[in-house]
């Protein structure tokens, strides 16, 4: 009878949980249903977005940073170039789904802030990409290879042609969203492993996305601003939504 009684109090524990858990992923998945199908109805002209991505080509051989293509011919040379399709790949959603479902777990306020600035950068993203389409490198006839479509079929699968917008090079939220991944993992955990992966993940997703022809390195360093200016929208409006939950919940308990 005890552990019958125990048993059932375990499940009467865990029900809010597992509920809250369930709200958090629809929520989510709504969220990014939402961001692709607008991402994918915002491709705007083809002429315009292959113009605006050589018109960043030519800004950055201005400053000298137009490094993209020697960095793919370096890659493919040393026979990295699976390497970086890999990354690009597995350390994106894959890395984030994990770390929201650790944070959701354990910091409930942290995922809160994490998931507040994904959703206010990802809106930050799509207001570029209906503004500004740009064509990526490999979209571009200038001597760039597009690895992931001739080198893979994961991302292709995980991400149907038909839902992406090809158009939406910058900024590049691949990037933006490992930083984010790494800044809260970095935070959060007290393994060297974790932490290791929180400062290199973001790093080599940064050189993956260049490497892979998806993004220029411009994409790279606007995709880290939008991230920043996520989080600094998140740091203003998590606690207060967080009171305003609590005051809720508190009313509805009370009725």
């Amino acid at each position: 009878m005890s552990m019958a009684r125990d048993s059932s109090q375990t499940r009467r524990a865990l029900a809010p949980k597992f509920g809250e858990l369930m709200k958090q992923v629809v929520l989510i998945g709504s969220a990014v249903a939402f961001y692709f199908l607008v991402r994918g109805q915002t491709e705007g002209s083809v002429s315009e977005a292959v113009e605006n991505g050589l018109w960043i080509l030519d800004l950055e051989g201005d400053v000298g940073i137009d490094v993209e293509r020697s960095m793919q011919m370096w890659t493919d040379s040393n026979g990295l170039t699976t390497l970086a399709n890999w990354i690009y790949i597995w350390l994106h959603w894959p890395v984030i789904i994990v770390t929201l479902l650790w944070l959701h777990h354990t910091r409930v306020e942290t995922y809160l802030l994490l998931r507040n600035a994904m959703f206010a950068s990802g809106a930050i993203g799509l207001v570029f990409y209906v503004l500004l389409p740009v064509a990526p490198p490999r979209l571009l006839d200038v001597g760039f290879v597009d690895t992931i479509t001739e080198y893979s079929t994961s991302y292709r699968v995980l991400q149907p042609p038909a839902f992406i917008n090809k158009y939406a090079a910058m900024p590049s939220l691949h990037v933006g969203w490992n930083l984010l991944i790494g800044v809260f993992l970095y935070q959060a955990s007290e393994r060297r492993s974790v932490r290791c992966l929180a400062l290199v993940g973001p790093m080599l997703m940064a050189l993956a996305v260049v490497v892979t022809a998806n993004h220029y390195v411009l994409d790279g360093v606007v995709g880290t601003a939008v991230a920043v200016v996520g989080l600094f929208i998140s740091s203003r409006v998590t606690s207060p939504l967080i009171r305003v939950d609590k005051h809720l919940r508190d009313a509805v308990r009370g009725l």
